[in-house]
């Protein structure tokens, strides 16, 4: 009675982790979609509060380390090595796609009323790719799916595609109406933000797989953002 205990006390601190790590994604997409609705509205307030809070993110990431310090206090198997470096990767890139979301927000203040160029329509399908992988990934993460993992991180070229595309057009705007090339370049750091923000989806996606399978993704991952000579 006393091992089943123990193994029932485990299973329940593993489900708690999870619950915090997938609430960590859960406010991260919201400060992202409300980004989004700051940069589009131009609305200084939204932005400063999702600036704001990103510290809730912060601060659940403590908790997840605190966490995953007392799963590993108690002799875990090997599954349980894998769940609990696992946990440790994912919410070090959910935080960092809080970081990232806030950064969105900062360029909307910093853009301030600035007439936005055409292309930064570009910037709301960008996004809602995004915050697509990341609700699939987290659901991924809550049902321990490495097929919808693996989905994911197939998306990610979608988005890297799109990205590209995105940057060239705001080069391309910027080299013909040097007027816009304040602004066009706060999107340009918005929309790499964005595909930064896949990149982290798809980093939490191979970590679900490693999981799993107790192996890294064999099939190296496509790459298709080309804005640096790649």
């Amino acid at each position: 009675m006393g091992q089943e205990h123990i193994l029932k006390s485990h299973d329940n601190e593993l489900a708690r982790l999870t619950d915090e790590i997938v609430r960590m994604g859960e406010i991260a997409i919201e400060q992202l979609r409300e980004a989004m609705v700051a940069l589009q509205r131009r609305d200084a307030t939204s932005a400063e509060s999702v600036i704001a809070r990103d510290v809730d993110i912060d601060e659940l990431e403590r908790v997840v380390s605190e966490d995953v310090v007392q799963l590993a206090l108690h002799g875990p198997m090997a599954r349980d090595l894998r769940e609990i470096l696992a946990a440790l990767r994912i919410a070090s890139a959910i935080e960092r796609v809080g970081d990232y979301a806030a950064n969105v927000a900062k360029r909307s203040v910093a853009l301030g009323f600035t007439p936005p160029p055409p292309q930064a329509r570009g910037l709301g399908p960008l996004a809602e790719i995004a915050i697509e992988m990341l609700e699939q990934v987290l659901q991924a993460y809550r049902d321990r799916d490495a097929d919808v993992a693996a989905a994911v991180r197939a998306r990610d070229a979608e988005l890297d595609a799109l990205y590209t595309a995105l940057f060239r057009e705001l080069l391309t705007y910027m080299a013909e109406d040097p007027r816009m090339i304040s602004s066009s370049i706060h999107l340009l750091f918005v929309a790499k933000n964005i595909e930064r923000i896949g990149d982290h989806a798809t980093n939490i996606a191979e970590n679900i797989w490693y999981v799993v399978h107790g192996e890294a993704p064999r099939q190296e991952r496509t790459k298709l953002d080309r804005t640096s000579g790649g």
